[in-house]
């Protein structure tokens, strides 16, 4: 049997962690493992935290593209974070630029990608992630 990775809900976000070299079954189970829990929880966000990753081939990166492909049709944004020098790097020199997948240097500016997002989607004027809701805008 496959290990999976773990898909973790935190609010209205999944938090997928990679912390192991991803073999390809991995990555298919993971692409079903994710499908099932946007549509099981509603989830509006996917955060992939790939920072455990020194390397990556062709198959890994189409299926991040091809994940956040699914993610964005079943109604929730993805962020890939902590992506490494080489790792992006080796995906340029393939010839995966991720079209289509936002990226953030780490896991609080992705969740704060994300909630910027939800904001301006819910047509809350004037705040940003984080910021406090005193009833004046902030500019």
């Amino acid at each position: 049997m496959t290990e999976r990775v773990p898909v973790l809900k935190i609010g209205d976000v999944l938090l997928v962690s990679i912390q192991v070299d991803l073999e390809d079954q991995m990555v298919l189970d993971l692409q079903e493992d994710l499908s099932d829990r946007i549509v099981a929880t509603g989830a509006r966000g996917v955060v992939i935290d790939i920072s455990a990753l020194e390397i990556v081939d062709s198959f890994v990166g189409r299926m991040l593209a091809t994940i956040a492909s699914i993610s964005r049709l079943l109604g929730a944004e993805t962020v890939v974070v902590g992506m490494r020098p080489a790792v992006a790097m080796t995906l340029v020199e393939l010839g995966l630029s991720l079209g289509g997948v936002r990226t953030a240097l780490n896991l609080e500016q992705g969740l704060g990608y994300l909630n910027s997002a939800r904001d301006k989607q819910l047509g809350v004027p004037g705040f940003t992630a984080g910021s406090p809701d005193t009833g004046a805008e902030t500019r």
